[in-house]
């Protein structure tokens, strides 16, 4: 424990150094005064937080014209757009404590275009390495919550839950410097991204999205607070795991082998896709899709939960002691249980931890004049999309007519009525035609670690036709780690770091599942590469939001197959494709407007307890159902809509996956009418157009907005092309 402290503080602060460093070496005409950046009170992590006052009022009108009229007669009438604008930008942030505003603007306005130049320069590079080194220290601080570096400590979980960003912001404010960007940067509005953003050079959107990092004066103890409730949901996700040998089935059978543990819902909803083709797969199938209904009641007894010693039957809810012959050799020691408790249900914890989100987003509300909720700032913000856009969108999957099309051929594929645990059908993919367990012999002995699977990016990219060099350049930027969740991508944030791919890898090496991930993530991580590295200025670096990098890794993910050599795709396997794509896209609608309205309940009722939330999330998760799935899969008042675990450990982040799958398609549309052998060149091509407006993005990448009818008009021709 020693020298886990010792390595973060050599590591935090080296980082701290550094940020002070950047303050000793700026070339601005003009000094802009800085503040030291604090580190964050450990000790405080786990305690309660209040909200900090609220900024106080702005000038008054009368001194903000005068204000601007001394600096109209000092600059000239051809910066009046200018001044006012700024000043207003200004004042509604600005605090009593922060000083004499007026002595601030006269210092700080700047009306030469040169020093202008040279301010966005010198920001970018700083912010650039600001943003860059404190996200690899909270990357440090969350190595063993977020990787498998064996079991996880006391302490590894009070410092997972540590963000050393959360002062920046403020100390920026405090320091002036986010004033000086307000001052003299266009704080722009949604409206105005989307209907001039066209027309603006990448300088003007560079300058657009620095003001934007400013739009907002959240207290640090707030951030914090936010940091706090998104770590506890991934920290109660990254651990809630069944051991498949003892979960039985309706005849209390035991049909999966020792030593098989599936996280939720992630690895469980692979595991009924994977029963396609076993023998076994539809008694396995049922068995998980019941598991997953007592999950979303939370009517599962807490003593199964990533507990290899005790036998539970779903079907009756019955939990017994494992027979010693049955319990996995390497299992933990056993924890005492006495009858009553074995079977005691777990507690509402899944909806206590989403209450806290909505508790800690709420009081960030106040200081988001523009944005006041999660909801609006999820779309409006970080999405940039219209709310009623996107359920629009979502609503017009769900009730198109191909829906029954599509499902009528998996029916007949499968020589059965369809059931609800078919939300997660397969059979269309290449993969759902080969045995589970052939799959992960040849993925095992392909990748029995990290390191193997490292090695052999620079081949994987070459088959996904990127250039000998670019692959090389790719691989040698991306670090592949072992997940202790499902797996995810941490992007980097400065040029000179890493991003990291993780994914599960057991102690036989990576299995399909691992693997499927694994190339989904490489996705990501390649994305991150290019939109990092050659996006020009970094104040514009990434994509327009997550449904974008999800759309690119959609793009790899679904070559996992072909990558393995198991089958070459043709044209019968690309319609194929198509309908899994489109499958996907119906199924993850529901989730995502099950999930929206969760938080609209949350916000119209604030006082909820974990168990009325439960009680809202179980009515919609049915309602949903029984509108749009139970006419195609049947089972009144189903649950699964409501398993998925994002809705936990993110917040309102499942709608970014059908986007994504809608981008997705769209780009596949693009990428057919390309020559052969351009996937990789197209796919670098769009990865770096950077942060602008989503439609943007997509009439650069592809020419159209962002529509359903690309993927609505594949899907019709798959229908029609396939016998």
């Amino acid at each position: 424990m020693l020298a886990r402290l010792t390595w973060l503080r050599r590591s935090f602060d080296g980082t701290l150094l550094l940020c002070s460093l950047l303050s000793l070496c700026s070339c601005e005409e003009t000094p802009v005064p800085r503040g030291p950046l604090r580190t964050p009170d450990l000790g405080a992590a786990s305690g309660p937080v209040f909200a900090p006052a609220r900024p106080s009022e702005p000038p008054s009108d009368d001194k903000l014209a005068t204000l601007t009229k001394e600096l109209l007669d000092k600059h000239g009438l051809a910066q009046r757009m200018r001044i006012e604008r700024g000043l207003r930008q200004v004042a509604a942030l600005w605090r009593a404590e922060d000083g004499d505003l007026a002595a601030f603007a006269r210092e700080h306005f700047v009306s030469d275009e040169k020093t202008l130049k040279q301010f966005h320069q010198r920001l970018s590079e700083v912010l650039e390495q600001l943003d860059g080194h404190l996200y690899e220290a909270a990357r440090e601080l969350r190595r063993p919550t977020d990787t498998d570096t064996g079991p996880l400590s006391s302490l590894d979980t009070l410092l997972g839950s540590v963000d050393p960003s959360t002062h920046v912001v403020e100390d920026l404010f405090a320091s002036k410097v986010g004033f000086v960007v307000l001052l003299n940067y266009p704080l722009t509005t949604l409206s105005e991204r989307l209907s001039d953003g066209e027309k603006w050079s990448r300088e003007q959107w560079a300058q657009a999205r620095l003001a934007l990092r400013f739009a907002r004066r959240v207290p640090a103890e707030v951030q914090q607070r936010v940091s706090e409730s998104v770590v506890a949901g991934e920290r109660y996700i990254g651990s809630y795991n069944l051991f498949m040998h003892h979960l039985l089935d309706e005849k209390g059978r035991r049909l999966w082998p020792k030593g098989l543990r599936l996280i939720s819902h992630w690895n469980l909803r692979d595991e009924i896709r994977a029963g396609y083709a076993d023998p076994d797969g539809i008694a396995k199938q049922q068995t998980i899709a019941k598991a997953m209904t007592r999950i979303v009641e939370q009517s599962i007894p807490a003593s199964v939960i990533d507990n290899p010693r005790v036998d539970w039957n779903p079907f009756t809810n019955q939990v017994s002691l494992a027979p010693t012959e049955e319990i996995e050799a390497d299992a933990p020691p056993a924890k005492p249980l006495t009858p009553d408790k074995l079977a005691e249900r777990e507690p509402d914890r899944r909806y206590a931890l989403l209450l806290g989100q909505a508790d800690a987003q709420r009081r960030l509300d106040p200081y988001s004049p523009t944005a006041k909720t999660l909801i609006e700032r999820s779309f409006q913000l970080s999405r940039e999309i219209p709310e009623q856009q996107v359920v629009r969108s979502l609503a017009e999957i769900c009730e198109s007519p191909l829906v029954r099309q599509v499902a009528e051929r998996a029916a007949r594929q499968l020589g059965r009525k369809l059931q609800p645990h078919d939300l997660w059908f397969a059979g269309f993919r290449a993969r759902g035609k080969v045995p589970e367990s052939e799959l992960d012999a040849l993925t095992r002995k392909r990748y029995p670690t990290a390191q193997a699977f490292a090695a052999d990016m620079p081949n994987i990219l070459q088959k996904l036709q990127f250039a000998p060099e670019t692959a090389k350049f790719l691989a040698e930027h991306i670090r592949v780690d072992p997940s202790r969740g499902a797996g995810h991508a941490m992007q980097a944030l400065r040029r000179g770091d890493f991003p990291r791919l993780r994914t599960r890898i057991g102690p036989l090496g990576m299995d399909y599942k691992g693997y499927n991930i694994a190339i989904h993530e490489l996705g990501h991580n390649v994305e991150q590469v290019f939109s990092l590295y050659e996006v020009g200025d970094t104040l514009l670096a990434g994509v327009p939001n997550n449904a974008f990098t999800e759309a690119l890794a959609f793009v790899f993910q679904q070559r996992d197959i072909a990558l393995l050599g198991i089958q070459k795709p043709d044209a019968a396997t690309n319609h194929r494709r198509v309908l899994a794509d489109f499958w996907d896209t119906w199924e993850l609608a529901g989730v995502s407007l099950v999930e929206i309205a969760t938080w609209h309940y949350m916000y119209d009722h604030p006082d909820a307890t974990p168990a009325e939330l439960r009680a809202e999330v179980v009515r919609l998760a049915k309602e949903t159902w029984n509108h749009y799935y139970a006419p195609v899969l049947g089972g009144k008042d189903e649950l699964l809509l409501g398993i998925y675990s994002h809705m936990i450990q993110n917040t309102l982040y499942l709608p970014d996956y059908p986007i994504g799958h809608l981008i997705a398609a769209q780009i596949e549309e693009h990428l057919a009418k390309q020559p052969a052998g351009s996937l990789g060149k197209e796919f670098q091509r769009m990865a770096k157009l950077g942060q602008v407006t989503p439609d943007l993005w997509m009439k650069n990448a592809t020419g159209a907005p962002i529509q359903t009818a690309p993927l609505l008009r594949m899907t019709e021709a798959a229908l029609k092309a396939l016998p």
